[in-house]
């Protein structure tokens, strides 16, 4: 045992102890039937009073860490079949997406592991935060690396990744450029998946006379996701327009592909407009959406998407923690055929 206390920390000594040992026992440093140290032992190798240790091991032995025993002393406890892993899960932001990869992760993990969930909203110095105060606290990190795409702050991303072990830490819905190592991770590649979504209906898309692309200026992606269509529609002449707000104007025979659009956002002023103009959606003018939410197969009759698998994405990061192997899966992405296109 290597326990180094912190007399500036604002955490009591006795908690720094009982997270130490705590994390020792998890991590299997200290095996089932250890003796662990006695308290006047223990309290002269730190220099601190044996009341806090005694606190320490109190505390540890009221959470069925350590078992004490008469004349004897103090043992590790056999966690092998109780000890649930406690996993941290760093969301950029709450979305209906997340929440449906919340929702399939935390089905698949049900009552064997302990789950908190914070939110970064796409800030480094939040994230930074978030690690100062839990990076040794938990067994799994579970992130969404949504940053900033300038190369300083992708860099710095690259350095707070870093302060995680791999064996600790799986990526969720992008890897990050420049950050390697033996870590899990559970991705989309937006410029190839759109491109491969996409083919998925090259028959009517090559039928297209003008192909809208409409991506919402707060997209972290865009330029990724447009880089994709761009390919795709130049390899099979596809007329193509690219722009940042649906235009007031709308013809028939158009198709709109709308990317990283909320509904409020992108899918209302649309629909409302070719309704304004006369038109029918699905007939007169086709819709493809970007990310799948279950809302998706009422909306207009059926709305077609463009999407990842996020209910998959969170099953297979559940399973991860429940295996404890790390890999790194291309989670599936594809066309979701319905009326509006």
């Amino acid at each position: 045992m290597d326990h180094q206390i912190d007399i500036k920390s604002r955490d009591p000594i006795y908690k720094q102890l009982v997270s130490q040992i705590e994390r020792e026992v998890r991590e299997g440093r200290l095996s089932p039937g250890e003796a662990l140290p006695s308290m006047s032992d223990l309290a002269a190798r730190l220099g601190i009073s044996k009341e806090t240790v005694k606190k320490a091991y109190g505390v540890l032995t009221d959470k069925e860490m350590i078992i004490p025993q008469q004349g004897k002393g103090f043992f590790v406890a056999d966690l092998s079949k109780t000890l649930r892993p406690r996993v941290l899960l760093l969301f950029d932001k709450i979305s209906d997406y997340k929440q449906i990869l919340f929702n399939a992760f935390t089905r698949r993990l049900g009552e064997e592991a302990e789950i908190t969930i914070l939110v970064h909203n796409q800030s480094l110095s939040q994230l930074e935060i978030f690690l100062d105060s839990y990076l040794d606290q938990y067994d799994f990190y579970v992130l969404t690396p949504h940053f900033p795409l300038d190369r300083k702050s992708q860099a710095r991303a690259v350095r707070q990744m870093a302060r995680i072990p791999n064996r600790k830490l799986i990526l969720l819905d992008h890897l990050q450029p420049g950050y390697q190592g033996n870590y899990g991770a559970v991705y989309q590649d937006f410029e190839n998946d759109i491109y491969d979504g996409l083919l998925q209906g090259l028959d009517d898309l090559r039928k297209v006379r003008n192909l809208q692309v409409v991506t919402m200026p707060q997209s972290l992606y865009g330029s990724l996701v447009r880089k994709g269509v761009k390919r795709f529609t130049d390899e099979f002449g596809i007329p193509v327009r690219f722009m940042t707000a649906i235009p007031e104007i709308i013809h028939p025979g158009e198709t709109y592909l709308l990317l990283n659009s909320q509904l409020d956002a992108g899918i209302v002023e649309l629909s409302r407009k070719i309704r304004r103009a006369g038109l029918s959606i699905g007939e007169d003018v086709k819709i493809i959406s970007y990310n799948e939410i279950d809302m998706n197969e009422v909306i207009l009759d059926g709305l077609t998407t463009v999407s990842t698998d996020f209910r998959e994405m969170g099953r297979l990061s559940a399973e991860m923690i429940l295996s404890r192997k790390m890999t790194k899966i291309h989670c599936p992405f594809r066309m979701n055929r319905r009326h509006t296109f």
